[in-house]
């Protein structure tokens, strides 16, 4: 122990002494003292003489000594000064370990006169130890997965002193990753947890060097430190858990030692080596240490040396269960040592009823049961009661004879069974004490009606699922026993949009599971209500509902639905008007699609499939707006066509495309002059507008046979092609509607459009359908063809004097486009 100079003096030490010790007299012959604890050989503890009324020198005449009980002795008589002192140091933690409050009792006699004085001595604590971890290291293996909030246990600190001089406090060496929370529990003893901040990397960092600091609070502070190396390994989540915080305990002081007082377990449920638990004995100073004995494996506990009641009744063991990798918990064991007594109480049961029906009234008989001590006289009275709050108690009979019966009613379902335990004490000193354990069996009656696990459910049902397939699952609890918990599960009759609830889900009635009759479709059924009804097979039988919702999921099981535009029902396709004049961004027009489906798989992105004219026109991603990507060119093509991709955002998407058609013009006379420089007097009447057309189709006709004149001589083996040609010089309606030249091995194809022009008389910029050329059986690429430039019909057309209705013209326009070495003939019918 800790020597204290401040005490060394002895005059000091005498006044000091003086003013600690406190005397009192509790009743007849008690005398009470208090000393520190350290106190050099012969300190002064209280004035023995003026106490007893006598002087001195009386002390010796009378016989005044201490009376000895085997133990040895702590404190002396001084006969000269009549004071009681110390017979050597004494040290506390020795003496009572880590008793709140540490007493020596011994009596002094006065012999002349034959009178016993009880003296009670308080040893008071000092703060002469610091706290030990009893280890300088600590290695710990934390899986680099682990959760930041995690807590890891780490070795507690060992002070003997008590009160405020014992250990008080935990601190930990700063750290990023680290923290320490000290835990306290009921019995004040802190237990310090290290507390993981932010997530390991072992690639980072493998190991964290940490100091943990325990103090007391004593004055001065002691405290001591414990090096902490953290290993960073891979994930083991779970330690180990023992399958009670604390385990009892109780033991007779003269077990023989290698007795094998209890097993302790603790389970893991990692698998391989992180689930091997090892038990450890938390080392602590003292004698616990050298009296018992933890196996690492199996988690025995055992004696090593003697039990003494006298020298302590009871033992605090903490023990420690700690995986392969180093997780750890931990627990107690209060082990309680027992006095020897000659014989135990013997019980025994006479009588003994194995059931009680659970409508059992109180005053219900058991058990008859006999008690008997072989002992005599105070050792030999035997009282008998029931343990823990039972509904039991016993009844006195004849003689040593009880009747164990019922104390109120009991409920199967709250406890089927009961451990009964009867404890039999006699009246020795210390008692002797002897156990009987009897199984009650409740028998059941139906009296709880089945129970849902939850009050409602609901569950998700994807849509276009399969029939049969089971959907979800109910389940019900009675807690009653055999048939009246045996339960049946139904489906309460309804109606959904008019029809049975059986057509669309199915329960098994004896697993609760539900199955689909019917496959789903979340644009017709979104949600079914069901109510399902649990009854037992008691008498009479008992019942409960629980209300389901089942939620009919969406699938992407449907494409994008384009409104505008809206196709033609004679598969024509509409035109919109982009002047020449139009700006980058100009607005042409809005393509407009819808889903039936919801959610993200209703979801629609537009993009420009394909376009005649590459970098023309962009459209809105989310809107559909069809815009201007640049400012139009001179050498743009009056007609241009766009493929418009209209696509969800479902797994996987659905797409849909739309064709437009635009024509690059201010306005439809503006389209008709670029294309056929027709200009028709607005007053004319149908001779002057045949007479015009005649003309334009002369001029026309003319110019192509040019062409074929052209073609004959290059090619004279084609003479018989330049025949067919040249008399369709006078006519040509009889021309075929595709002719196949060839020009230096280069192969052309004659194309002909059929072009139904429909107009209002109201409007000028008149809606032009234009049907879809069929490219499917030319070589022609449908680049070039969509690069024809398309033909629009005047509003002065109209204005023509007669029924537009009733006017055909059909004109024969052999345009030379020499572009991508192809004619078009071009069929316009008004």
């Amino acid at each position: 122990m800790t020597s204290h100079p401040r005490f060394r003096n002895g005059r000091g030490l005498a006044l000091l002494c003086a003013l600690l010790g406190t005397l009192c007299k509790t009743g007849c012959g008690q005398i009470r003292y208090s000393v520190l604890e350290e106190l050099d050989k012969g300190s002064f503890v209280g004035n023995i003489a003026k106490d007893l009324g006598l002087e001195p020198r009386e002390l010796v005449e009378r016989g005044v000594r201490i009376v000895s009980r085997g133990r040895t002795q702590l404190f002396t008589l001084n006969p000269r000064s009549g004071s009681l002192v110390t017979a050597g140091r004494i040290d506390r933690e020795e003496l009572c370990a880590q008793s709140a409050r540490c007493v020596v009792k011994f009596n002094i006699l006065v012999e002349d006169k034959l009178k016993i004085f009880e003296i009670e001595i308080e040893i008071e604590d000092i703060n002469d130890n610091a706290p030990d971890f009893l280890t300088e290291e600590l290695e710990i293996k934390i899986p680099e997965l682990t959760a930041p909030g995690t807590r890891f246990s780490l070795k507690t600190a060992f002070d003997p002193d008590v009160g405020m001089n014992s250990l008080q406090n935990y601190q930990l060496s700063p750290s990023d990753y680290f923290s320490l929370v000290v835990k306290s529990v009921s019995d004040g003893a802190k237990y310090p947890e290290l507390v993981l901040e932010q997530a390991l990397d072992r690639e980072e960092k493998k190991v964290h060097q940490l100091v943990l600091i325990a103090s007391d609070g004593g004055d001065p502070v002691h405290s001591s430190n414990l090096c902490i190396q953290v290993v960073v390994l891979d994930a083991n989540d779970n330690p180990p858990v023992f399958t009670q915080p604390e385990y009892q305990v109780s033991v007779q002081e003269n077990l023989p030692v290698g007795t094998r007082l209890l097993t302790v377990n603790a389970t893991d449920p990692d698998e391989g080596i992180n689930a091997q638990v090892s038990y450890i004995l938390d080392k602590m100073p003292g004698k616990i240490a050298q009296i018992f004995d933890l196996n690492s494996v199996t988690g025995d506990l055992s004696i090593l040396k003697s039990l003494d009641y006298e020298d302590a009744m009871s033992y605090e063991i903490k023990i420690e269960a700690q995986d392969g990798p180093g997780l750890l918990s931990r627990a107690k064991i209060l082990v309680t040592v027992l006095d020897v007594n000659d014989n135990a109480p013997e019980v025994t049961i006479t009588s003994l009823t194995g059931s009680v029906p659970e409508e059992a009234t109180a005053g219900w008989e058991i058990a008859l049961i006999n008690v008997h001590d072989r002992d005599s006289e105070q050792n030999g009275q035997v009282t008998i009661f029931v343990l823990g709050n039972m509904p039991f108690h016993l009844e006195k009979s004849v003689n040593q004879y009880y009747r164990l019966v019922t104390a109120r009613p009991l409920d199967r379902e709250q406890v089927s069974e009961y451990n009964i335990t009867l404890r039999a004490t006699d009246g020795g000193s210390p008692p002797l004490s002897t156990d009987t354990h009897i199984t009650l069996h409740v028998a059941d009656i139906n009296d709880n009606p089945p129970t849902f696990t939850h009050a409602s459910y609901s569950a998700y049902i994807p849509e276009n699922n399969q029939r049969g397939a089971s959907i979800f699952s109910v389940t019900a609890h009675d807690p009653d026993s055999i048939e009246n918990a045996q339960i049946t599960y139904t489906l309460t009759e309804d109606t959904i949009q008019g029809v049975p609830v059986s057509t669309y889900v199915s329960i098994n009635s004896d697993t609760g599971v539900l199955y689909a009759l019917h496959s789903f479709d979340y644009e017709q059924v979104r949600d079914l209500q069901l109510l399902v009804t649990a009854s037992d097979s008691g008498n009479p039988p008992l019942s409960s509902n629980v209300s389901l919702t089942l939620f009919v999921m969406d699938q992407n099981d449907n494409a994008p639905e384009i409104l505008y535009p809206a196709l033609p029902t004679d598969g024509s396709t509409g035109v919109e008007l982009a002047p020449r004049s139009a700006e980058p961004g100009y607005l042409v027009t809005k393509v407009v699609a819808v889903d039936r489906d919801s959610g993200q798989n209703a979801w629609l992105s537009y993009r420009l499939l394909k376009a005649s004219e590459p970098g023309l026109f962009a459209v809105g991603l989310h809107t559909g707006e069809v815009r201007t990507a640049r400012a139009l060119l001179d050498r743009d093509a009056l007609k241009q066509s766009l493929v418009v991709a209209v696509q969800d955002h479902g797994q996987p998407p659905l797409s849909a495309t739309v064709t437009l058609t635009v024509a690059v013009a201010d306005s439809i006379p503006d389209v008709l002059a670029d294309l056929g420089s027709l200009e028709v007097p607005r007053d004319s009447d149908a001779s002057d507008l045949t007479l015009y057309l005649v003309v334009a189709v002369a001029s026309v006709s003319c110019v192509f046979l040019a062409f074929v004149i052209v073609l004959l001589a290059l090619r004279l083996r084609r003479w018989h092609t330049s025949r067919v040609l040249q008399a369709s010089g006078g006519g040509l309606a009889s021309v075929p509607a595709s002719q196949f030249v060839g020009v230096d091995g280069v192969r052309a194809f004659l194309q002909t459009y059929s072009h139904e022009v429909s107009l209002t008389a109201d409007s000028r910029k008149s809606h032009v359908i234009f049907p879809q050329p069929n490219y499917a059986d030319t070589l022609i690429s449908q680049e070039s063809c969509e690069k024809s430039e398309p033909l629009l019909i005047s509003q002065d057309l109209l204005e023509m004097k007669g029924d537009p209705k009733q006017l055909q013209v059909s004109l024969f326009l052999s345009l030379n486009i020499m572009k991508n070495n192809y004619a078009s003939v071009v069929i316009i019918k008004l």
